[in-house]
């Protein structure tokens, strides 16, 4: 019997990361062609691992075929392709030859999220919920500028977005190094305040200059904790300006709001994202025509 899967990220008060030095030479900026590519890479590559897990599994006659399968479960699911195939990785396979890939399984209700905006009707949508996560996190900060990241395969993939231009969202696509306040904030567990990008001494100048030339001068990173205290996404806004800090009542609201959409993104995974596995497994099983 298959046992239920945990998203794959599961295995305080807010932090000051800003420096007091300031930033030497000219920043490094990436070409557009190794952005595409890097990030191409990336996307393809969990697609393709969750191909071969498919194709040795079930016996299908092509990763086409395989393909096929994941494309149309996500859609029917309205979850990423990507999400899907990160979970067929990760999860447990199910028993040789069973009808049901997580037999027995008890289905809830998403939890509550209060003081969100989501849309009415759109509570078991992730991408509804992100984009409320993101308006109410830049309604505290006070920024037009944000964004939100998804936690898959140890790295942070970007989400959701608003007031960024295409270079930062094209460089911030996947983070995988600990040289971003994000990436700090998701490896503490706690909130994370960058006063000032140009002299904080997290950013590698790679990162710093993506940040900068999109006209964001500060940060302030959230991680979306399930019950465990384990992060699964990220929202951080970007402010035009240094910060001077947060009040107390403006950070515990932006950590109710992380734990409440943190919760979310747990049942979303053990609900959702396991009903489209469900249904991939019966469709692999019926085999191509059926």
């Amino acid at each position: 019997m298959s046992q239920l899967s945990r998203h794959p990220a599961e295995g305080g008060s807010a932090a000051d990361v800003s420096g007091s030095g300031s930033r030497q030479g000219s920043a490094p900026r990436w070409r557009q062609d190794d952005l595409d590519l890097r990030n191409r890479l990336y996307g393809r590559a969990g697609v393709a691992r969750a191909e071969g897990v498919l194709l040795d599994r079930y016996g299908l006659g092509s990763t086409d075929e395989a393909f096929a399968l994941m494309k149309k479960a996500s859609q029917q699911f309205n979850i990423k392709l990507s999400t899907l195939a990160d979970a067929v990785v990760r999860t447990p396979a199910p028993d040789a030859d069973a009808a049901l890939w997580f037999p027995g399984r008890v289905r809830r209700g998403p939890p509550a999220l209060p003081g969100l905006p989501v849309e009415r009707g759109k509570g078991t949508s992730q991408g509804a919920v992100l984009a409320a996560a993101l308006e109410r996190v830049l309604s505290i900060t006070q920024t037009p500028m944000g964004n939100v990241q998804l936690s898959e395969r140890g790295r942070l993939r970007l989400a959701r977005h608003t007031g960024l231009n295409r270079y930062f969202t094209d460089f911030f696509a996947f983070v995988d190094a600990p040289t971003t306040s994000c990436s700090q904030a998701a490896g503490q567990r706690r909130q994370v305040t960058v006063r000032d990008v140009e002299s904080a001494p997290v950013f590698d100048e790679a990162s710093r200059h993506a940040i900068l030339q999109t006209g964001s001068r500060a940060a302030h990173s959230v991680p979306l904790m399930n019950r465990r205290g384990v992060p699964l996404g990220m929202v951080s806004s970007h402010h035009e300006r240094p910060l001077t800090g947060f009040t107390q009542p403006e950070l515990a609201a932006l950590r109710q709001t992380g734990s409440d959409v943190g919760r979310w993104l747990a049942w979303h995974w053990t609900t959702v994202v396991l009903d489209a596995l469900e249904h991939l497994h019966a469709a692999a099983l019926r085999g191509p025509g059926d």
